[in-house]
């Protein structure tokens, strides 16, 4: 069917109006709307990653550190404060003590254990009937210098050296085929030099792990309540490997706490003389 123009002009007019109309739809569109599209397509690049977290060591990672430092760890100056083993080692320092010496000496017997001995030069050299009686029960000497000098480790070398060979002479002087293991310095006061030197002579360097303190006596103190913090100290401070400090010279109480850890070591531990 053929439009008249008339028809086909107001077909066309109406064409152009639907034209515009859209046109206008589009340009309604704010450039707000357009613009805050933009960020949210680039906020992932703009957001920092969380940091890596570090991981956490594994119980075997804890368990080589552990092993490792268990390596390292050693007494002043590199000295031995662990006997190695799972045994413990008991020392008595300062004798021999012709009061206590012999006490002590009996209490091991009866308890079939060994024990060290560190002894001082001068005490030595007064008592050498007791450095044979130590020899003859079984159990390890230990050079503990010549007057107890607590700052020997600090002289120089050469005093060193003469201080440890006259303690060593005193005592070979007394048992002649008495090997000395140990060196221990006063009062734990190691240096490499002191543990240098002491090796050179053919002695190792012997800290401790457990120290009672059975030599101090706070005033007040009665001998009972001494007798009584010895035990506890010993008993709750000792485990397997450790080197236990006590002293035989000028403590009598210490002997007597030995009757009461003497059975009570025993069951717990193998008791060595080093």
């Amino acid at each position: 069917m053929r439009l008249s123009q008339p028809k086909r002009l107001v077909l066309f007019g109406m064409a152009l109006l639907m034209v515009g109309l859209a046109g206008r739809a589009f340009a309604d569109t704010t450039p707000d709307a357009r613009t805050q599209a933009k960020p949210a397509a680039s906020a992932p690049s703009a957001t920092k990653r969380p940091p890596t977290p570090k991981p956490k060591p594994s119980s075997s990672t804890k368990a080589v550190a552990k092993k490792v430092s268990a390596k390292k760890g050693a007494g002043p100056g590199g000295s031995k404060m662990t006997t190695g083993t799972k045994a413990v080692a008991l020392t008595f320092d300062d004798g021999p003590d012709p009061a206590q010496t012999p006490k002590i000496l009996k209490l091991l017997a009866q308890n079939h254990v060994h024990a060290t001995f560190c002894l001082v030069g001068r005490n030595v050299q007064k008592h050498p009937e007791l450095v044979r009686q130590i020899v003859a029960g079984g159990h390890t000497l230990c050079n503990h210098t010549w007057s107890h000098d607590l700052k020997l480790g600090k002289k120089p070398a050469a005093k060193i050296k003469a201080d440890l060979a006259r303690t060593s002479a005193a005592i070979h002087k007394a048992a002649p085929k008495a090997k000395i293991k140990y060196f221990r310095a006063p009062g734990g006061n190691f240096t490499p030099g002191v543990v240098s030197i002491a090796k050179s002579m053919g002695m190792g360097s012997l800290y401790w792990k457990v120290d009672p303190r059975d030599w101090d006596h706070p005033k007040g103190e009665t001998p009972a309540q001494h007798r009584a913090k010895i035990i506890w100290r010993v008993e709750h401070n000792t485990h397997a490997g450790a080197i236990v400090l006590s002293h035989d010279y000028a403590q009598p109480d210490t002997i007597t706490a030995y009757r009461t850890l003497l059975p009570w070591l025993k069951k717990r531990y193998s008791l060595i003389g080093l």
